[in-house]
């Protein structure tokens, strides 16, 4: 009886592993005060700059971006700080729009703008795959 009962909550465990493994992770993207908020911490984490990963917090309302927050990383600061500031580009406009948004990179800083540019266009495409 023990045994069957053990086996029966192993594949209950497998089953639910698998179903879930189909889903977009709560921590991909999340909806919180009427916003969706996409974090490209997993979904670009082979993205980056100089240093290491460059992920950031997409917040999107009615199909527009809202606010783009920059996440934790190694980059130096002086140059991630100048860098950073291309994100307002994306901010106001709908996903669609700043999908097709050409963003130039910020001279100095090169690998940290094309690493924030592409973590946002990463996320902005799980968003449209996952809304």
């Amino acid at each position: 009886m023990k045994n069957s009962t053990f086996l029966a909550a192993c594949v209950g465990a497998v089953m639910l592993g698998a179903a879930l493994g189909f889903m977009p992770s709560d921590q991909n993207m999340t909806k919180a005060n009427g916003q969706t908020v996409v974090n490209t911490t997993n979904i670009s984490s082979k993205v980056r700059g100089l240093h290491g990963p460059t992920p950031v917090k997409i917040y999107i309302k009615k199909d527009k971006i809202t606010k783009i927050e920059a996440l934790s990383n190694r980059e130096t600061p002086d140059f991630f700080n100048r860098a950073k500031a291309l994100l307002k580009n994306y901010e106001g406009k709908s996903v669609k729009k700043a999908l097709s948004t050409k963003v130039d990179a910020v001279s100095g800083a090169t690998y940290t703008s094309k690493s924030l540019i592409k973590n946002v266009e990463q996320g902005l495409q799980y968003y449209n795959q996952h809304k």
